[in-house]
Order: C-alpha cells, then structure tokens, then sequence
C-alpha cells in the first residue's frame, strides 16, 4: 500500500459546495467530502494556516473509507455545527462525528472526530499531517507513550489521542488503517496550543458532552418562520464566526475565488464593521440575544477607539487588517493565494450608518449602555464632519460620492433618533434631511430613480438598503422606481446581481449575489408584494451546497458557489428575511416593526 500516493489522491479540490465548516468562535476547519479537514488556521482565524491543502498547500487531517469505491453525505446536528460525514461503501456504511470543542479557547483547539461503523465492520484511513506557517512546517519532536503521539509545529504543540497504531511515513505525516466494527466507537483527539499542553489529555466524552450543551445553549430553538432549519444553521453558522472578543469575521477562508483566473480573490478572516451591524440587525428581529450583544460591543469599542478614523475592517482583537501579499502557495484552481486586504486604506462612510442602525435596534431591545450611547453620538459627529468626502462604498471600489453611503447614513441617522432624546433627535433627523437632500440633487436619476453615483447613472441593488431601512418612504417614488429598476435591469432567473459592471452580459462579469437576492425579498415584503417576495427568499435559499452553506456568490448557469464561505452576511440576511417574512407587518424594516 502507498499511502503517500493514496492520501494525495484524497486531497484534490472539491467544488465549493461540498464543503462544511466546524468552528468554535476562535478559529474553523473547512471539511471535504473526502473527510479531509484541508483548511485550519492557528491559534486564530486569521493566523497562518496548519491545514492548507484546500489552497494546494501541505497539510490536511483525514479520516475516510480505506477502499475508495464510496459516495458522501452529510448533515449538521440541530443548533449546532456539530457535523455528520456519512460513506456509503460498497462494504457497508461509517459515519464521522466531527467538532471543534465549543466554546474554543484562545489558545488551544481541539478537534473531535468519533467514527462509528453502523452495518458492518469497516476499515478506515487516517492520516495526520500538520504543517505550521501555511505548510512550511512540518511536524517535528514526534513521540508515541502511553499510546499517546505529542509534538511540535512551527511554535505549536499538538497531542493526538486514539492514534496509537498511526506509523510515521517517509513524508512526515502519521498514517494508519483501522478496523472499526459497529458497537465500539473510534475516538481521535488532536489538541493544538500555541502554548504548553496541560499534563493530562482531554476525555473525549466529556468533551462532546460539554460540546453539546454548549453549542444547545448558544443556538436558539427558531420557529414560525419560512424556514425554521435554515434560519437555525444560519444563527449557528454566525455563532461560529464570532470571537470571545465579540468580533465576526467576514468568513473562515482566504483567496477563494470569485471569478477564475479574474484575480478577485480576497482574504475574509477580518471584521468588517457593516457585516458585522448586518448580524447584529439581522438577529435583532428575534430578540436580544449573545450575538446582538456582541456586535454591538465590538462596533461600539471600535467606534470609541478610532472616532472618525473607523476603519472598514479589523482583525478579531481589535488591531487593523494587514495590507495585502502573496503568498507562495499553488492555490485553490483559478486563484492565486494572498493573505491581507486592501481594505485597511479605506473609508467607507455606510458603515456609519449601518453601525447606527446596529445600536438603534438593540436600543429597542433595552441593550444600550452610557459607552453604547457615547459610542452613537460618536457615530452621528462623524458623519456630520466625513459626509461632504468620497468614499470606497459598500463595493469597495473607487472613491465617489456614493449615493448609497449617504443615504444609509440617513437611515440610520433616522433609526437612533427614534430612541434618542429629543434634543439630539431632532437634529439628527435635520442631518439626515441634508443627506437625502445631498443625495437627490446629484444622484436621482432622469427616470426618478436612485443612481449609483453623480457620474454614474447605473442602478445599485445595494440602493434598496436605504428604503428597507427607512431612510425615505417605501412608497415614495424614489423607492418604488429603483425597486423595479433593480428587478428588471439586474434581477435573473431569481437571483440579483449587484450591479452592471461593464459591457458583458450580467453573469459574465461576475455571479449573483446573495446578499442582494435577500434584499429583494424585503424589499418586495415591505412594497407588500408577498408572493413576490417569498419568490426570491425561495430561490435564493436554495444556493448553498449540502451542508446548507453560503458563499458570497452563486454562478447562476453552473450553478455553484463563487467566493469565501461561510459568508456570515449571507446568512445574516437569510435569518433575517425568514423572520421578517412570516411576519404580516410591511412597515419600515429600519423602525423595528418587525418580528420580535
């Protein structure tokens, strides 16, 4: 047996949609069908990775069928993301109970798998190969007592339990092929710390037992929604992306494609502020909740620590997004790999708005404190001083005087005055009538329309965001026009995209965009065009892959995913929309009349 060759062969790209995520808070691990844990990075998300075959790097943990005439399944436990990898083989099915241990610690991930052979006995491959630094560093210090391997990676420690009969091979990693019969589990521990291990190894069922109860409490029971099970993962999925410090990062990967061989592809393991407001605003419409209270904790310190100098986008403890490099790895098929994000240069003027949308919508819920307010009037000051500047948008893209920062900064500035005193409120309802008035003189459009920007006349899907959220009347001409205009110019076959980026025919350029096609949905809901609206929750809830994951995108004509997954506002807004649909109120999302 070549088990070097046979390992490879597991570790070949899969379409996006295959993949799963388990997380616990503090880091993730993409897992393939091939049960191949290829992407992990320590000890934080946006640490160098140890597992980077998803990219075409060294390292990747396996744990699979030993014959390879097998077909995959799987499916998440309720309220977790507790994962399920299920083969069917040609001699019997073998199921892989799979979690990162939650909550996570900073410093120490352990990673669960429980192999259980359910007709039949079974023999099952597993492999360990860890290298620290995206696949720089291999193992090392490698040591078998007690039946127990320990070593180092990089400046990492590991011990990896249940392993006892895995032989080193002449490429570093630790192989073995085990019998599992039905009736006895096969539990394998890997902790990894970027410390020193504690002296005694974890006991895996209380591990899982705490893992459980955890991920139960963390994960609300969801229902009398559209979609009670989606809007459930979605939550778990949001939970799994936020820190003990409160941040979300953007998704769990880096320099997945968006577009083959276009050189969009861009690292997502930082915070950005209005993905962030996006979760909180979404969770809200079910009540206060942990992950409101996060969100609105990590914006606020931000706000208060950098006033007018918000950045877009911060790493999970705080400190500012490094700048974009590449580095030399072969890359997932269509992308070269970069770490970092242009982004950190930016200013982006909507996240003003929408992080006054975010603490206008816990104020309802009663969960604004003195630095909360302080962190408000913050918000309001610089938009009264930054509002005249160009900024990058929501699209990240060249400076302009987007139409669609002003006016969610009208939004949100309407939002908190409902809730503020009222000698603050009527100014900030004075500032957000300059700003719609700003907005009109130069950026309505012949049609009676909203348009992009003064020198650009296209319609923005991102311009129902405004309406939905209450910065003008839903049946004001502005809004009703721009509705129809987003539908008929960049709505196709169910989907939305976000714009018409050039000459090409709108799915050449670029796929559609799911956080779009959830804005249609509450757009068409609060227009109080149901059917229209479930129409687009329905089509668009369908682009994940079996997991029930979301990337940024969906290719329409191959219908696959495009981009970094789990997008967390992707399943922001799904959760959201699945409220605010089952609800019969049509009135303006941005004021808090919706589900609770």
């Amino acid at each position: 047996m070549n088990d070097e060759s046979a390992i490879a062969g597991l570790l070949s790209p899969h379409v996006l949609r295959d993949y799963a995520l388990l997380a616990d808070g503090e880091r993730g691990v993409v897992v393939g069908p091939r049960g191949d844990y290829c992407w992990m990075c320590l000890p934080r998300w946006d640490s160098p990775a140890v597992f980077t075959s998803l990219l075409g790097g060294r390292g990747a943990y396996v744990v699979c069928p030993f014959r390879t005439g097998f077909v995959w399944g799987g499916h998440y436990e309720e309220r977790s993301l507790i994962w399920r990898s299920r083969w069917v083989t040609t001699d019997g099915i073998v199921e892989c109970r799979e979690a990162l241990a939650f909550p996570g610690d900073r410093h120490r991930a352990v990673l669960l798998r429980r192999i259980t052979a359910l007709d039949g006995p079974t023999q099952v491959r597993i492999a360990l190969d860890l290298r620290a630094d995206f696949g720089a560093e291999p193992m090392r210090d490698l040591r078998l007592a007690d039946g127990i391997w320990t070593g180092r990676c990089g400046t990492h420690r590991f011990r990896w339990t249940g392993a006892h009969d895995a032989q080193l091979c002449e490429d570093g990693s630790l192989n073995a092929v085990v019998q599992v019969v039905p009736g006895k589990e096969r539990d394998l521990v890997l902790e990894c710390c970027d410390q020193e291990l504690s002296t005694a190894p974890v006991c895996p069922d209380d591990v899982w037992r705490q893992t459980e109860k955890a991920w139960h409490d963390a994960v609300p029971a969801i229902s009398g929604t559209l979609a009670d099970a989606d809007a459930q993962l979605a939550y778990a999925v949001l939970r799994g992306l936020t820190s003990s410090g409160g941040g979300m990062v953007a998704a769990a990967t880096m320099s997945l494609p968006e577009r083959a061989e276009q050189g969009r592809n861009y690292d997502y393991r930082y915070c950005w502020i209005r993905d962030q407001c996006y979760a909180g605003q979404a969770v809200a419409v079910a009540g206060a909740s942990p992950l409101l209270d996060d969100a609105v904790r990590f914006v606020s310190e931000r706000v208060l620590a950098d006033g007018p100098g918000l950045e877009p986008a911060y790493s999970i403890d705080g400190s500012a997004v490094p700048r974009e490099e590449d580095l030399d790895l072969p890359g997932y098929p269509g992308a070269a790999v970069k770490r970092g994000n242009w982004v950190t240069d930016q200013f982006q003027l909507d996240a003003c708005g929408e992080a006054l949308l975010l603490l206008a919508a816990a104020a309802r819920l009663d969960r604004l404190d003195s630095d909360h307010w302080r962190a408000a009037k913050t918000l309001v000051q610089t938009i009264t001083d930054r509002w005249h500047e160009p900024d990058a948008g929501i699209w990240e893209v060249d400076d302009q005087h987007w139409a669609h920062s002003r006016l969610t900064c009208a939004a949100g500035l309407r939002s908190i005055s409902q809730v503020a005193p009222q000698c603050e409120s009527s100014q900030w309802q004075q500032l957000a009538d300059l700003l719609i008035s700003s907005t009109e003189s130069d950026c309505l459009n012949p049609r009676r329309r909203w348009q992009r920007a003064p020198h650009d006349s296209r319609v923005d899907a991102a311009l129902l965001i405004p309406s939905i959220r209450g910065a003008v009347p839903s049946d004001d001409p502005r809004t009703v026009n721009t509705l129809e205009a987003v539908r008929t110019e960049l709505g196709r076959h169910g989907f939305v995209y976000r714009f018409q980026p050039d000459e090409r025919p709108l799915g050449e350029a670029e796929g559609a965009f799911l956080l779009c096609g959830f804005l249609m949905a509450l757009a068409d809901h609060q227009q109080g065009n149901t059917i229209q609206a479930v129409r687009w929750f329905e089509r668009n809830r369908t682009a994940c892959g079996s997991p029930g994951l979301f990337a940024e995108e969906f290719d329409i004509t191959q219908r696959q995913l495009r981009g970094n997954l789990p997008q967390a506002f992707v399943h922001a807004l799904l959760f959201e929309t699945a409220h605010r649909l089952a609800d019969a109120d049509t009135g303006p999302i941005g004021t808090g009349t919706g589900r609770r």
